[in-house]
């Protein structure tokens, strides 16, 4: 019998990886709501997570497409996030942070795939995505009796949310780390 490979392309490999990123992002959150009650998907923002990793394996448009489904899909199957107006600045945050992410990562680090490079892509992004979040929140509910105020945006971007930043900023450069030295990064992010 022969011995053979098989190749894919790099189209079908992103594709594959972000499919799994999106059903990470179902799946991940009902994890964290089982172990740790409805306040720990604020704390530590399980569905991030996937979001990050598919903007810096597959680049920014899956990135960003993955980030903006991903709430969109997930309140519909599982009733979390809540749309209005929680669902939709995740929508505009994660999309960004797959963007941004994915843009920096691959276009602008290209050359020098390290730590520097995961986490000079990841912090803006992260920044921007908040923003991103915080406006859209502000126009959804600036007619209304509650508007979303800077107080508002402060405590529910940077701290409560402060656990979910570290573990993105722990876990996220130990896995892409772990998935370069298992060579499994280079066919993904060709041409990307």
């Amino acid at each position: 019998m022969e011995n053979t490979k098989t190749k894919f392309h790099p189209t079908a490999l992103r594709l594959c990886t972000a499919a799994m990123c999106l059903a990470a992002g179902i799946l991940l959150p009902q994890l964290f709501h089982l172990a740790g009650g409805s306040v720990s998907g604020q704390m530590l923002l399980p569905m991030h997570l996937p979001v990050f990793l598919c903007g810096l394996l597959c680049g920014w448009p899956w990135g960003g497409i993955v980030g903006l489904v991903l709430p969109l899909i997930s309140s519909a199957i599982t009733g979390m996030p809540v749309m209005y107006p929680n669902g939709f600045s995740m929508m505009g945050e994660l999309c960004v942070y797959g963007v941004v992410c994915g843009v920096l990562y691959c276009k602008v680090f290209s050359a020098k795939k390290g730590l520097f490079s995961i986490y000079f892509s990841m912090i803006p992004a992260m920044l921007a995505g908040r923003a991103v979040s915080g406006l859209i929140k502000w126009l959804l509910l600036m007619g209304s009796e509650n508007p979303f105020t800077a107080n508002a945006f402060l405590a529910s971007s940077f701290f409560t949310a402060w656990p979910g930043i570290v573990l993105q900023l722990i876990l996220i450069p130990t896995v892409m780390i772990a998935l370069q030295k298992a060579g499994a990064t280079g066919r993904l992010q060709e041409n990307s």
